[in-house]
């Protein structure tokens, strides 16, 4: 498949300081992982429906969840917007933006730390 989505080293190199140390058994390549998540998160796919070239659909899942718990999402995308700085225009589409009305619990619940603790506009 000619369409399939890969990190650049360079890409990898910006984010590899964000990701947890392994502890007992090494990882996986975290490049081919992380590359699969962006994939089926970017198509809409279900798991089950990555590519093979990624690996097992499992250990995609199992590392966006293990990672998503830690926070290690959250850190990559503060990382990634600081270097960038302010942007100049931001815009929202509200047709995607579909959530259950017991959405907004899970802030109460301590998800979502950096929301929780960022400034808020006036």
């Amino acid at each position: 498949m000619s369409d399939l989505f890969w990190l650049s080293e360079e890409q990898l190199a910006i984010i590899k300081p964000c990701f947890p140390l392994a502890h007992g058994v090494p990882r996986v390549d975290d490049r081919r992982v992380v590359s699969g998540i962006i994939f089926v998160i970017r198509n809409g796919l279900r798991w089950r429906d990555a590519p093979r070239e990624y690996g097992p659909h499992k250990t995609l899942y199992n590392r966006f969840i293990r990672w998503s718990r830690l926070g290690v999402f959250d850190k990559i995308f503060s990382r990634l917007t600081a270097e960038a700085g302010a942007p100049e225009l931001l815009m929202i589409d509200a047709t995607h933006l579909k959530a259950h009305r017991t959405a907004a619990s899970l802030l109460k619940k301590g998800m979502f730390q950096d929301v929780l603790a960022a400034p808020r506009a006036d």
